[in-house]
């Protein structure tokens, strides 16, 4: 007898239904929107942190820069200032081209210093130029130097026989190849800048005079070296290869940026190009204001804006006891962020100075509807120039 085999059943298949395929998708997609709403939000928000630290850290370096050279300012020929120095108008040569006074205005964002004609510019240890920078900020001219030989100026006897190029001091000690000093007359409004050239043995009162800055005096012809009339005087001021003489302007000038710029020409060959340096970008401007000893005691006493009557940069440099009196100044730096904010962070205009008289305070307004949709930091510090609050108040 057959056995019939019995087939087995067939299995059912089985699967997703539509409505679940849907459902699912629904919970990815809500899932996507999450993750990358947050991501978005996290990555804005990293932008806008990595911006606003950079400003931060612009703002802190720009105001270092601008910190180190005013309190310096002055050094090296303050102790001069009666001397024929403070006011006196600056000739400087650079391999035998006379590059101060200049008969052009100076590059870049310092084309509107001192009205874009510098032929005027005279020696001070700082100086404001309201509004003189290509963006409109204000201008800083620092001076400042730091010789080995104490900054103490040096009586030069009457040359007598001597050539052009060697002046007769009452001792050179101190003074070795390449120091730069400044040489000046009492009762003058003229001087120049000189460069020590190689001594000659055996002549410690003779002083040679050569090199990259050796300057004949053109065309001063009363500050020749061949015909000095008593009284006049040398104060050293350092050395180019040390970086210790420092001849700066500092403004902001474009795309945010802040720049100075060598009087000397010191780096490179010594063209305008390379004598002008970016030091921060992100800076929108800067405003300054002078710190004033009014009675002479050595003491601050009022805040001054260079906008005022008789404060303007070219009574500064040619007021020599009013020069004087600057003990301090107060600098504001403003900076803004990379990032562009989806919603408006900034107010139409930002305030300068606000803890003082509502006459000193000072409004920078965004040129632009989309600038408040940037962040901005204003960077506010004072300055102390020690080489002035040191001279004697008698």
């Amino acid at each position: 007898m057959k056995k019939h085999r019995q087939s087995s059943p067939r299995l059912r298949q089985q699967g997703v239904t539509l409505i679940e395929l849907l459902v699912a998708m629904t919970i990815g997609l809500v899932v996507v929107l999450a993750v990358t709403s947050v991501l978005t939000v996290g990555e804005a928000q990293k932008r806008s942190t990595t911006s606003t630290n950079d400003m931060g850290q612009n703002g802190a370096y720009s105001g270092y820069v601008i910190d180190r050279a005013v309190r310096s300012a002055g050094s090296g020929f303050t102790q001069s200032w009666n001397l024929g120095v403070f006011g006196c108008r600056l000739s400087v040569s650079r391999g035998g081209t006379a590059i101060l006074p200049r008969t052009a205005a100076f590059p870049g964002a310092f084309a509107g210093f001192l009205g874009g004609t510098p032929t005027n510019l005279r020696v001070a240890p700082l100086v404001i130029g309201k509004s003189q920078s290509s963006s409109g900020s204000d201008v800083l001219m620092v001076m400042s130097g730091n010789a080995a030989a104490g900054d103490v100026p040096r009586t030069v006897r009457t040359p007598g026989a001597l050539s052009a190029n060697e002046l007769r001091l009452d001792n050179t000690i101190g003074l070795g190849a390449g120091d730069l000093a400044l040489l000046s007359q009492a009762g003058t409004d003229e001087c120049l800048i000189e460069q020590v050239g190689t001594p000659v043995a055996g002549t410690p009162e003779v002083l040679p005079l050569g090199g990259t800055y050796y300057n004949a005096a053109t065309p001063y012809t009363t500050m020749r070296t061949s015909g000095l009339a008593a009284p006049a005087y040398l104060t050293p001021l350092g050395n180019t290869a040390s970086g210790n003489v420092q001849l700066q302007l500092f403004g902001v000038g474009d795309n945010r940026t802040l720049f100075s710029y060598d009087l000397l020409r010191a780096a490179g060959g010594g063209t305008d190009a390379e004598a002008t340096l970016a030091i921060a970008d992100g800076v929108v401007a800067m405003r300054a204001l002078y710190g004033m000893d009014t009675d002479g005691d050595g003491i601050f006493n009022t805040w001054v804006d260079p906008d005022a009557a008789g404060f303007d940069v070219a009574t500064m440099m040619t007021n020599p006891a009013l020069a004087r009196q600057v003990v301090a100044v107060r600098v504001a730096l403003v900076l803004r962020g990379s990032n562009f904010e989806r919603e408006e962070v900034s107010p139409a205009a930002l305030l300068l100075f606000g803890d003082l008289p509502p006459a000193m305070q000072q409004t920078i307004t965004l040129p632009t509807v989309d600038d408040k949709h940037f962040r901005f930091r204003v960077v506010d510090s004072v300055i102390p120039l020690r080489n002035l609050l040191l001279l004697s108040t008698s």
